[in-house]
C-alpha cells in the first residue's frame, strides 16, 4: 500500500467527462490499496474566466479581492470531483486551502506555502475516504485568501506530499510526461524517462510549463518523488529525481520556450552594462512577488521578461524606484 498524492490540472478536469475520467484513475489506485490525496486546479480556462472578470470591473482589481474572485475555480472543481468519487463509492469531501489551512505569507497573487495542517487530511485517509483539496490557494496571515501564483497548484501537491509524506507525488496533465521540446512545436521531441531536479528547474524556468519552478524547488528541498504524466493514457510518464537521467545522448537535455510573456525593457545610455542596475531591477520585481527572467540585450537596454498578469504593478513598482515620468512601453511577444 502506498500513500500518494494525485493532482489533476485544469486540462484534465476540464468538463464533467474529464472529472470522471480523472476520478477512475484515483479509484484504480484505490482499490490496489492505496491512500491517496487529490489537489485539483480550476476547470479549464475558468481562472482566465475569472481574471477577465475582475479587470471589468476595474483596471486596477485589489489584491486581496480579486485572490477571493479567482480561488473559486478551485473550489468548485474540488467539490465536483468529490461527487465523482463519491459516485463511484469512494467515500470522499473537499476542502479549501482556507480550511485546512494552507498557510501561506507574502504578497496577494503570489504568496508563499509558510505550513499546512494536515490533521484533517490524516483524519480522512484513516476512515478510508478521498480528500480532495483546492490548489493555488492557502489562507495568509491577515485572515484572508491568498493565491500562489500561475502553476501554484503543482506547489500545492508538493507541499501536500511532503507534509504527509506520500510516497509519490503524481502530476496528471495533456501530456504523457516530460520532452526534449514542446511536442506541439517539435514533432521529432523525445519523452524523458527521468529527469533531475536541476534539469528540471531550468526548463520550468526558462517556459516549460509542465511543472511550477517553485514546486521543484520544493520537491528538490523535501525529497518529494514527482511523477509527470498524461491523464489520457497509460504511459509510465517521467520521473524526477536527485540524479540526472540515464537517457544516451547529448549533454543538453531539452529546449523551453515561453509564448505568453510581456517584455519590459529599460533604456538608457549604459545601463545593459551595469550588472548593478540588473539587481535593482530584480529585486524590485521580486519585492512586488514578480518571477522574471532578468537580461541585458544591448549596453543601452536592460530586458524584463514578465508575466502579463503582473506587468501593471511591475510597471508602477519600476516607477517608484527608478523615477521615471512615463510608462515604459510593453508589449506581449514569445521569449
Amino acid at each position: 500500500m502506498a500513500r500518494l498524492v494525485k493532482k489533476f490540472g485544469g486540462t484534465s478536469i476540464g468538463d464533467a467527462d474529464r472529472i470522471g475520467n480523472a476520478a477512475a484513475k484515483v479509484a484504480e489506485a484505490v482499490a490496489a490499496g492505496d491512500e491517496v490525496v487529490v489537489v485539483v486546479s480550476a476547470m479549464g480556462g475558468m481562472t482566465a474566466e475569472l481574471a477577465a472578470r475582475c479587470d471589468k470591473v476595474t483596471d486596477a482589481p485589489d489584491p486581496a479581492e480579486r485572490d477571493a474572485v479567482l480561488a473559486a475555480g478551485e473550489q468548485i472543481t474540488a467539490g465536483l470531483f468529490s461527487m465523482a468519487l463519491q459516485a463511484l463509492d469512494i467515500p470522499s469531501r473537499s476542502w479549501t486551502g482556507w480550511q485546512l489551512p494552507v498557510r501561506t505569507a507574502g504578497k496577494h497573487g503570489a504568496a508563499t506555502i509558510d505550513g499546512i495542517d494536515c490533521k484533517a487530511v490524516e483524519q480522512e485517509l484513516a476512515a478510508g475516504g478521498v480528500p480532495v483539496i483546492t490548489g493555488f490557494q492557502g489562507l495568509g496571515r491577515d485572515g484572508r485568501i491568498t493565491t500562489l501564483g500561475r502553476g501554484g497548484s503543482d506547489l500545492t501537491a508538493v507541499a501536500i506530499a511532503a507534509a504527509i509524506k506520500a510516497e509519490r507525488c503524481d502530476i496528471y496533465t495533456d501530456v504523457p510526461g516530460v520532452y526534449t521540446a514542446d511536442p506541439n512545436m517539435v514533432p521529432g521531441a523525445r519523452k524523458l524517462a527521468r529527469v533531475s531536479y536541476g534539469e528540471m528547474l531550468e526548463m520550468a524556468s526558462m517556459g516549460a510549463r509542465v511543472l511550477q519552478p517553485r514546486a521543484v524547488e520544493l520537491a528538490a528541498r523535501e525529497s518529494v518523488t514527482v511523477r509527470v504524466l498524461s491523464s489520457f493514457d497509460r504511459q509510465p510518464g517521467t520521473l524526477l529525481s536527485a540524479a540526472p537521467g540515464n537517457d544516451s545522448g547529448p549533454t543538453v537535455r531539452g529546449i523551453a520556450c515561453a509564448e505568453d510573456m510581456s517584455s519590459l525593457a529599460l533604456i538608457g545610455a549604459g545601463l545593459g552594462a551595469d550588472p548593478a542596475i540588473r539587481r535593482i531591477l530584480m529585486d524590485t520585481l521580486a519585492s512586488e512577488g514578480i518571477s522574471a527572467e532578468v537580461g541585458a540585450e544591448s549596453d543601452v537596454k536592460i530586458v524584463a521578461q514578465v508575466p502579463p498578469e503582473a506587468i501593471r504593478s511591475a510597471v508602477r513598482a519600476l516607477h517608484s524606484v527608478f523615477g521615471l515620468e512615463s510608462v515604459p512601453h510593453t508589449k506581449n511577444q514569445g521569449a
